[in-house]
């Protein structure tokens, strides 16, 4: 099956979300479009530790965008990882120290992950 292509429109929706999380204050330290073979589409992966152990973060994450009225019918697929997770731990080892990481693209081995496809808001 052909790979689900990532559009600017998709690129806008989650650039929105982000902005609407981070006037919630939830700190996202990783924001990341990423490609997952098993499931043939992109989410929109997630990190931060207002989000972490809690085990109603995407009830706060859907709650932020609802509160400031953005549709449901426009919110990308959203996966929110742990700030301790193997991904995004060495997400963060590789990139933190980067100048700028918005726009990058990814397609390489990251810990055990092989990253056929990412792009990339921020790592910080």
């Amino acid at each position: 099956m052909a790979k689900a292509t990532l559009v600017s429109i998709d690129l806008d929706r989650a650039a929105e979300v982000l902005k609407i999380l981070d006037d919630a204050q939830l700190q996202i330290k990783v924001a990341v479009w990423l490609f997952s073979p098993d499931h043939e589409d992109w989410f929109l992966v997630l990190a931060s530790r207002q989000l972490d152990g809690s085990k109603d973060a995407y009830r706060v994450v859907d709650e932020a965008l609802r509160k400031a009225g953005y549709p449901i019918h426009k919110t990308p697929s959203i996966m929110i990882l742990r700030m301790n997770d193997p991904l995004i731990r060495d997400l963060r080892r590789q990139f933190s120290k980067t100048k700028n990481v918005e726009g990058m693209r990814l397609r390489q081995m990251i810990g055990d992950w092989f990253v056929e496809d990412a792009f990339v808001y921020r790592i910080s």
